[in-house]
Parts: structure tokens; sequence; C-alpha cells
């Protein structure tokens, strides 16, 4: 389609404009979006410096005084089997240390002593004291004020509690130094926590110790100080333990979650009813456990939003929290994407006014650019002169103007002469359409050629006229006809449906940028020299054929006369030495027997031989009566080793007391060798899954039958078998049938192939008759 060089300089220019501003936009915004992105990774990592830091800040404190008191129950500083003494001293460790909710010592005679925060019972403190003298065991509550005041007391002969079964107890007793349990969930507060236990070694033996001393941590302050974190607008942080349990969270309610007793433990992440830190943790607890060795940055989608996310490794062997903190990318980058997006409609607003601007500018250099333009076409159709004056324009266009004139008029005089050519040609000559292939223009000697007349052939598909020149389908010819390029040799078909010969040569004329426009074709009655050719070829053929004939009748007579000289050598040394062994006292019977075939088999390599020399000679040869079995035996000998190679099995149907026959032995027998052979190269060349060859014979009248039957492809029936030079074998000469043919009907007989009848077995048959021998 024709475009407007006005539009075409305003779009250009706009676009021009909305592109540049688009690319410092769009630049600047990824620059900010990769700046901002670094700044929230690092934002990330802080929050989780800083919460590891305050982690361990809040449980220092426990570790110092568990492992104080241990130390002052160790060294008796205070007296750990007196009850009221030891309550005082942990009651003033509870005061001084605000996160413990309890601390507590167990001795190895089951006595015990705890202090911890009651929020919601008669005082704020309660101690419980378990005391076993005597054989009597004794547990009190006493719930006490600040000042150590008892606001209430009794005993609860009902409590079963033994500190030396709690896992606290005994974590610290086998390990003999200060350790820390898995957080778990308190029973009393239904607040999270954490224990911590360090043993009192007696200093009188080593490796005894007397007791445990105990302290409980809330760990819900770490949750409220992850709630007071400002990461972004939205991002959260979360510790995880290495078991994949949530141990805090900025929603203390989250991270609680019921057993089937109805007791309360921690929820797994990969349960967590926080969706984006379950899509965004989840997939690294492998097995259940959270492994993560160094800090590693994330980025994930979750609901179509784009997270970034940051995991901390964990804070110690002891404490083997991960910090794990998440937040949008939008917190961070949300502002200058709308910035983009503003600046982006503010390119597109700058670009609609420079369009407008420049439709006007464009419309200035556009309008003696058009008077050119048309003053051109005019002069292309020949409605204007070219010497008419030119339209107020350009210097550069004036210039092209006049190149442009002079080139116009030249084209106007080649196509004027072309035209002449083409219309008075005495070839037949046609312009093809680039897109259907059909007759666009035609002469007048196409038409006398063809017998169409002119308006008959226009727009008619080329393809309906030419063949092949080996078939009499049309040829394959795809627009552009690329492949239809050169001279070939076709058949042509007249408006009377007749067939020529021509000769067609074919070019593709392209346009200035390489595109075709059309093809041109000539065509060349060459009808007449295809036959003088095809009866150049014909008698060629026929020279070759005599030619090799009379060679073959050559080399045959050559070969009988070299070959006799060296078999008559052989049976005369085979005889001689039959004559040797025989003279000794213990003759080899297996070497005789050999010698004795040599001697046979030379003798008569010798009989073909004379026979194949009285054949060539046109002589009949000697006929005699021998027996057909026999015959037959001994040309399969001649081969089984042809037939074992092609895995061919022989199969001979021949009775025992089949007659005589009369004829030429030798020539038989060479009969005999020839169809079998061809059988066999049959099934080997087509490659049979049924590889056999059956050989019959049966008397009729006075006539012997004998039939070779194979398992091959069968014989095609355009194949004239038994004319000289005609084969099937890709490297046959043609000969073999039609001298088996002369010598059977030499001896009496006849040779044909037997027709396969309707639903038979595949494979052919070929049979001949002898003259049976007759009695007086």
């Amino acid at each position: 389609m024709t475009k407007s060089l006005g539009a075409l300089l305003a779009i250009c220019l706009a676009g021009l404009q909305f592109l540049a501003v688009f690319l410092v936009v769009y630049t600047s915004y990824l620059t900010s979006e990769r700046a901002l992105l670094l700044h929230a990774r690092d934002l990330l990592r802080d929050v989780g410096i800083n919460t590891i830091e305050h982690s361990k800040g809040f449980l220092s404190p426990a570790e110092g005084a568990a492992e104080l008191a241990a130390r002052l129950a160790q060294n008796r500083v205070i007296a750990s089997d007196d009850p009221q003494v030891l309550e005082r001293l942990l009651f003033q460790q509870l005061q001084i240390a605000p996160q413990f909710a309890g601390i507590y010592f167990g001795s190895e005679d089951g006595n015990f002593v705890m202090v911890m925060r009651t929020p919601e019972g008669p005082g704020e403190f309660r101690s419980k004291i378990i005391t076993q003298r005597d054989g009597k065991r004794l547990v009190q509550l006493i719930w006490r004020d600040d000042s150590f005041g008892i606001v209430e007391a009794r005993v609860d002969p009902e409590d079963p509690y033994d500190p030396r079964q709690r896992p606290w107890y005994k974590k610290a007793k086998a390990q003999l130094t200060t350790i820390w349990t898995d957080p778990y969930i308190f029973f009393t507060s239904q607040q999270p926590g954490i224990t911590l236990a360090a043993p009192v070694i007696s200093n009188h033996e080593q490796g005894f110790i007397r007791g445990v001393v105990g302290v409980d941590i809330e760990i819900s302050m770490i949750s409220h100080f992850l709630s007071r974190l400002n990461i972004g607008q939205h991002g959260k942080a979360l510790i995880i333990h290495s078991d994949g349990d949530v141990i805090a969270h900025p929603d203390l309610n989250l991270i609680k979650a019921k057993n089937e007793d109805g007791t309360l433990r921690f929820a797994n992440i990969r349960e967590f009813e926080d969706p984006i830190a379950r899509a965004a943790f989840a997939p690294m607890a492998n097995d259940g456990l959270l492994t993560v060795t160094e800090e590693t940055p994330t980025e994930f989608t979750y609901e179509g939003q784009k997270f970034v996310a940051t995991v901390m490794p964990k804070i110690s062997d002891t404490l083997p929290w991960t910090i794990a903190v998440y937040a949008p990318e939008d917190d961070f980058t949300g502002v200058i994407k709308q910035n983009r997006s503003m600046n982006i409609w503010i390119a597109a607003l700058v670009a609609a006014i420079s369009g407008v601007a420049g439709l006007g500018l464009a419309h200035l250099i556009y309008k003696p650019v058009h008077a050119f333009a048309v003053r051109s076409t005019l002069i292309a159709q020949g409605v204007i002169d070219p010497s008419d004056p030119q339209p107020r324009t350009y210097m550069e266009l004036e210039r092209a103007n006049t190149t442009l004139v002079r080139e116009i008029v030249a084209r106007r005089e080649a196509e004027r002469e072309y035209g002449q050519t083409f219309d008075q040609s005495p070839r037949g000559m046609a312009q093809i359409s680039s897109s259907c292939g059909a007759f666009t223009r035609v002469n007048a000697s196409l038409c006398r050629m063809t017998g169409f007349e002119p308006d008959e052939l226009i727009g008619k598909p080329i393809t309906d006229m030419l063949l092949s020149a080996s078939s009499d389908s049309p040829p394959q010819i795809d627009a552009p006809f690329k492949d239809f390029v050169g001279n070939r040799e076709m058949r042509c078909r007249r408006k009377d449906g007749s067939l020529f010969w021509v000769a067609v040569n074919s070019i593709i004329v392209n346009d200035a940028d390489g595109n075709p426009m059309h093809a041109v074709v000539t065509l060349d009655d060459i009808t007449s020299s295809k036959e003088a050719e095809g009866q150049i070829v014909q008698l060629n053929r026929d020279l070759s054929h005599l030619a090799r004939g009379n060679t073959m009748g050559q080399m045959a007579t050559g070969l009988a006369h070299e070959l006799n000289q060296p078999l008559t050598a052989i049976a005369q040394n085979a005889d001689t030495a039959l004559l040797i062994l025989n003279q000794h006292a213990q003759p080899d019977d297996e070497l005789h027997e050999i010698l004795l075939e040599i001697e046979k088999q030379s003798l008569r390599a010798g009989e073909i031989i004379r026979a194949l020399r009285a054949f060539i000679r046109k002589d009949a040869g000697d006929r005699s009566v021998f027996g057909f079995g026999e015959l037959l035996d001994q040309s399969l000998r001649l081969v089984r080793a042809e037939a074992t190679e092609a895995n061919v099995t022989i199969e001979s149907e021949i009775a025992p007391d089949v007659p005589d026959v009369e004829g030429n032995r030798v020539q038989i027998a060479q009969v005999i060798v020839n169809l079998l052979r061809n059988a066999i190269e049959a099934i080997a060349y087509a490659g049979s899954n049924e590889r056999r060859v059956t050989v019959r014979a049966w008397p009729d009248a006075a006539l012997m039958t004998v039939s070779v039957k194979d398992t091959g492809p069968g014989i095609s029936p355009t194949i004239n078998l038994f004319a000289q030079f005609e084969t099937s074998k890709p490297d046959g000469m043609g000969l073999g049938l039609s001298i088996c043919r002369s010598i059977i009907e030499a001896n009496g007989g006849a040779l044909w192939l037997e027709e396969r009848s309707e639903g038979g077995e595949g494979g052919a048959e070929f049979r001949f008759t002898l003259p049976l021998h007759r009695t007086a």
C-alpha cells in the first residue's frame, strides 16, 4: 500500500519524540529500581542482624542468672538444701530479670523450689516448694506480693511433680553443662517460651551433681519486638527454629497450633497461616528441617505480586534459630513506578503535540514533492509532453525529474521494441503471471503451434498444456517459477488433444527490488527431431546387440578351446594318481574316492565344453539315453554352494522309477543349472522370507515334464523373458533363457513360464519337456 510522505514525516517526528522520552524514563526507572532493590536487600539484612542481636541480648541475662545460681549453690554460698533461703534467692533473681517467667532448683533427692510470675493469681508471684523428709512428701503453694509477703498459702497433696523426670533436668545432668531446651508453649501461661538449665556439681566428687537450676523465659517479647519493626509498609520478620517451627512473628496468635489432645504447640512453617511467609520460606524446609548456612537473599511472586526476602544463618549451635524477613517489592519501587507511568503519559502528550506540529511542517515540505510525483505519472502515461514546463519545486527534485523523464522515454522505447520482437517472433512466446501461472500475453506463433486463439490462452494455466517428458502428468511448477527457469524438453497438448514435443526456455523478469514480475517462456516445436533421434537410438541398440552376440560367440569358442586342454591334463593326472595309489599295499580309500571324483568331474567338464562348441557351431551334438534323476543329482551338486550361501533350500521331488529320456546330456544339464541359478538369484535379490526351490518331474505320454519353482518375487508381465537381451536382473545380459529355450527345442522339447493361478502362491515356475526313451 502506498504511504503518504506527509503523514510519514509527522509520525516519524512524533515517534522519535516519544521514543526519546520513553528511553530516558525507562533507563532512569531501571537504574533507580536496581538501586532501591539493593537498598531493600541491605535493609532486610540489617533487620535480620538487629533481630539476632536483640534475641541474644534478651536471652543472655538468663544464661548468666542460671549459671550464677548454680555456682552459688555449688559453692554453698547459699544453702540449696534450705527451701526458705533458696526461695528468697530465687525471688530476688526473678525481680531483677523482667524477662524471666520463672526460676527454680531441683535436687537429686527430689526436692524442688520454684518461683514464677502469676499475673492472674491471688498474688504477683507464686512459689512451689516440694520437700521429702522421713519418707514423707510435702508440696506447698505460696502466693506472695512484690515485697515477698504471703498473700495465700496451701498444701497440694495430689501434685505428682518430680523435677528429676523433666527434660531440662535430664539433659543438664547428662551433658553436665548449661543447656537450652527447644522452644515450647508454657502450660500455665500458654505463652511461647524456652528453658535454660545449669547443673550444680558437687565439689567433693567429680561428675556427681547435687541438682539443676532452671530458668523459664517467655519469648513472646521477641514477637512484640518484631511487630514494632518498620520493614517498608508491609514487610515482616519472623524467627524459625531449625525443625521448621515458627517461634516468633509480629502476630503472636499465628505461631500457636493445637495438638489432638488440646495442648498447644508451635505452628510449622509449612502450615503457617501467614501465606506470604509460607510461600517464601516453606520451600527451604527440606525434610522438615530448615538449614541455612549463609545469608540467602531471594525473590518470589505471590498472587501476582513480587516480593524480596532474606534468610539469615542460625544464631548459634545452642540456639538454632533462623531470622527470615520479607517485604513487597512495591514498598520500595512503587513510587518510581508511579513516576514512570506519569512520565510515559507526559512523553505521549509531547509526542502528540510534536506530531501535530510536524504534520503542518510536513505538508509544506510535501506539497512540491506531490506536484513532482503527479507530473512524472502523467508523463509516464503519455498524458503530457516531457517538454512542458515544470512546476516550482526543490532544486534536487528538478534534477531528479530530468533524469526520471529520460528514463521514462527510454523505457517506453524499449517497451515498443520488445513488443514488436515479441509479436513478430517466429518462435512461440508467452508471458506467464508470477502469482497464478496463467498466460497474460501470447504471440501469433504460439497460437499457430497450439491451435488456440489468443483470447482462449489468456488466463489459462500453462500447466494445462505442458506434460512431463517421462509421464502424462503436468510438471510441478510453483510460483514464482524459480524451479522452472532454464531449458527443458517437454510435451505440449494442442487444442485438438494431440501431443507434440517442444523445447521450453523460460526466464524470470524481476523488478528493481528483485521481486518477480512475470516469466517469459519460448517454445520450439522439436517433434521431427525427437522422432529422428528415437530412430537413431533404436538402430544403435540393435547394432550393439548384434555386436555383443558376435563377441560372445567368439569368447565362447576361445574359452572352449583353452579350457579343454587343462581339463584333459587334470583327467590324465587323476588317472595316473589312481594307478599309483592302486600300487600301494594299503591304498587310502578316501583319497581313492577323491581322485575318482576329480577324474569324473573333469571328464564331465570336457563334455560340457564339447557340447558348447557344438552348440556354437550350430551342431546338434550327440544325443543319448540317460537317467534324468541321476543327471538332476549331478546338476544339484554344481549349485549347492550357491544355494547354501544364499540360504536357499532346494527340494527334489523325483520318483526313483522315473523313465529314461533322450537328448544331449550336457546341454540338458546346462539348462537345469541355469534355471536353478536364476531361481536362487531371484530369491536372494527379493529377500523373501520363504527361501525354497522345488524341482519336480513326471512322465506324460511320450514326454517328460520338468518343473523348477521358486518362492521369489515372480516375473513382471512387462518383460519378454525369452527374447534376446531382455532381463529382470540389474547385472544380467538377457541371454540365459533365450539360449535355454534354443537348447530344449533342439532336443525335441519346449520351455515356457507357467502362469500363476488366481490367488495362488507367489514366485515363478518354469517348465520344459524332454522326449522319453522309446523301448522296442
